[in-house]
């Protein structure tokens, strides 16, 4: 029996609904596919730093988690996702602002 997929538009309502719920602030900066759109997460700590996530498949397993794409002063974080957004238009990017750096993305189904 195949598993249904949550398409991209739905997963990210869903996570900025649960961001929310941590008072956490989370704005879509770049909308993608709505269907089949990767996503990429930037969580700024409000000091300089930020830190970005993209979600990445094992082919073997077909789990998929969220891995480190950059980290460090800001500008350069962005200009990672410029680059990954030049690569991929279709790509989401989700900006939230913690500074402890939460992001919520280890949670259960969030991956």
């Amino acid at each position: 029996m195949a598993v249904a997929r949550l398409t991209a538009e739905f997963w990210v309502a869903a996570y900025l609904a649960r961001l929310r719920q941590a008072d956490i602030p989370a704005y879509v900066i770049a909308r993608g596919d709505a269907t089949a759109g990767a996503v990429l997460v930037k969580c700024s700590t409000l000091d300089g730093l930020a830190v970005a996530f993209q979600r990445r498949s094992d082919p073997m397993s077909g789990e998929s988690r969220w891995m480190e794409l950059a980290q460090g002063p800001e500008a350069e974080v962005d200009r990672a996702i410029a680059r990954q957004r030049g690569f991929d238009p279709d790509l989401w990017v989700i900006e939230l602002e913690d500074r402890a750096g939460r992001h919520l993305l280890g949670e259960d189904g969030l991956a």
